[in-house]
């Protein structure tokens, strides 16, 4: 407001807003990303425990659901456009858990909220695909039943 006078503002202003106090190229959608990637986080690590990719693949339904229901999105667009996809990955691949290490916490950010971005910041540094993992899972349920890998 200027002398009591209202003015709209809209994304544009926002995102010149956000980009003027932060120093760098950040807009409304880099925090709504990150909101939904850690609503993702939290919904995943509350389900219970699995040994099926079947069932991991539901649980991300239903996590995917929470997390738009949180932002106000439809499900395909929270999917493909706020939750980074790394998470769910490693969700399928069932390393998701043991990625979110305990560790020192970011300033500024809850225990939870660093856990999270530890996780990222680790798997962007050694990428591997979902197959590699997928591999991986199902090579470790096979030795747990004690069924031989064939090929």
């Amino acid at each position: 407001m200027e002398n009591g006078e209202t003015h709209s503002i809209g994304s544009v202003d926002v995102n010149a807003y956000i980009r003027e106090i932060s120093g760098h190229d950040f807009t409304a959608k880099d925090f709504r990303t990150w909101n939904g990637t850690v609503l993702a986080v939290d919904a995943l690590c509350k389900m219970q425990p699995c040994s099926s990719i079947s069932q991991r693949r539901k649980n991300i339904v239903r996590a995917v659901e929470t997390v738009a229901g949180h932002l106000g999105n439809t499900v395909a667009v929270c999917r493909k456009c706020y939750i980074h996809p790394a998470v769910l990955d490693a969700y399928v691949a069932a390393t998701l858990d043991r990625s979110l290490k305990r560790g020192s916490r970011t300033t500024g950010l809850s225990q939870h909220e660093s856990a999270v971005l530890r996780f990222l910041r680790n798997t962007l540094k050694q990428p591997s695909s979902l197959s590699e993992n997928l591999k991986k899972s199902l090579l470790k349920q096979r030795a747990r039943r004690g069924v031989r890998h064939k090929g």
